[in-house]
């Protein structure tokens, strides 16, 4: 008897992401199932991340695709995960998918997932994971800066919000959409003239200075506290790589009209931290900064010091971060590494050391909810997807509809005890 998650065939085709860039989508057809997966893209990628595509972009990518992946993936079971993943990676022959793309890569191992379980009849967080049972905590960009908006808006990229003690999946994601809404009431008091734009991801891009964006911020997040019960947590995504200027090493605040040097910019991070409140800084120094990292981690123990750039969903990198206690949390983005199965062990490795793991969208993001599904699956206890916008709002609907499936057996993630 044949297998319902055999593999029959599949196909390549190129589609749009949230920016209106062309991105690559691969179907997956079994005997059973259908997996269909679209590839986001960053606009600040780290520099060991995978390369996206090969030289010649997503046409090349479709191309490698049809000369050489589709023949040799029907027939395999779709199930076996690993060994696709496997597959792909001897296809490739490279440390960094030169050759077939990562973003390739990555729609190929998620869409023979998603395949997977709708041929067994399992939620995809099921599939990845039978005993997952706890939802994460929505971590929502609300204010944003940097290359992810305009001209003006502040040099750092992101101001968040996460809500910290939620009884229910609806009521952490609705604090955080009340916490946008509250903001932009703030914002169109303070700057009569901002017509409240937006940048990549659905936050708020005013032109004005940190400081003011992180207080109005905090206000925005008192007054959701105040109504709900729900307390919120602030934090920054600086990502500091976009500011550091290897020539003459220091960071330059274009906004801000200010240059630092490392040591000034450690500082001013902290003290951010510490007037603000901060419950959670994102890479706050460049990216082969491990000891920056360390320095800042040891200045403020109870803060979560996340790792994007300088780990990019790579075990080793990870561990090594972990070992020598430069960061706490890491973000987790499935497309930097390539596939479900690197994932899942750089996730493995950032739990066992007691960071916290912190899965995370791009900011080219496709309109579905696969995120949410890896994120209950591979137990991240943050998913950092956005608050508004269509592309971000399906992947917390994503976790309301996770929720009803779990029933009696959903816990909320907390984020006390590493």
């Amino acid at each position: 008897m044949s297998s319902p998650s055999k593999i029959i065939d599949a196909h390549a085709r190129i589609v749009f992401d949230s920016r209106g860039n062309e991105t690559i989508e691969i179907e997956i057809m079994t005997a059973k199932g259908l997996g269909v997966a679209a590839a986001p893209a960053g606009k600040s990628r780290g520099m060991k991340e995978v390369v996206p595509y090969p030289f010649g972009g997503v046409r090349e990518s479709i191309k490698i695709f049809e000369k050489d992946i589709r023949r040799r993936l029907i027939g395999l079971d779709a199930s076996e995960q690993e060994s696709i993943d496997l597959m792909l990676k001897e296809i490739d022959g490279t440390d960094r998918f030169e050759k077939i793309g990562g973003n390739l890569a990555y729609v190929i191992s998620l869409a023979t997932a998603l395949a997977a379980s709708a041929s067994l009849g399992k939620p995809l967080y099921e599939f990845l994971n039978p005993s997952a049972s706890t939802i994460p905590l929505p971590l929502g960009n609300v204010l944003g800066g940097g290359k992810h908006a305009g001209k003006g808006a502040p040099d750092i990229q992101e101001i968040l919000t996460v809500p910290l003690n939620p009884r229910t999946p609806f009521d952490a994601i609705m604090a955080n959409v009340l916490v946008h809404k509250e903001l932009g009431k703030i914002l169109q008091k303070k700057l009569p003239n901002f017509p409240l734009g937006k940048g990549d991801e659905g936050a708020y891009a005013p032109n004005i200075c940190i400081r003011n964006a992180l207080e109005s911020v905090v206000e925005a997040a008192d007054r959701v506290s105040e109504m709900t019960s729900i307390k919120l947590g602030v934090g920054i995504d600086v990502a500091a790589s976009s500011l550091w200027d290897e020539k003459i090493g220091c960071y330059i605040y274009e906004n801000e009209g200010k240059q630092m040097t490392r040591d000034e910019h450690i500082n001013y991070i902290l003290s951010l931290i510490r007037e603000f409140n901060l419950i959670y800084v994102e890479d706050p120094v460049e990216e082969h900064d491990f000891e920056g990292f360390k320095e800042i981690l040891k200045a403020v123990p109870d803060v979560l010091v996340c790792a994007d750039d300088l780990v990019v969903t790579n075990a080793k990198l990870i561990k090594k971060a972990g070992e020598i206690e430069a960061a706490n949390a890491v973000i987790i983005k499935p497309n930097q590494v390539g596939t479900l199965t690197d994932t899942w062990n750089a996730c493995k490795v950032a739990q066992g050391l007691g960071m916290i793991t912190v899965a995370s969208h791009r900011s080219g993001e496709t309109p579905e909810g696969h995120l949410a599904h890896i994120a209950v699956g591979f137990g991240c206890k943050l998913i950092k997807s956005g608050v508004v916008g269509g592309e971000r709002v399906a992947k917390v609907n994503e976790l309301l509809r996770i929720g009803e499936k779990l029933g009696s057996k959903l816990r909320m993630a907390t984020l006390g005890g590493g």
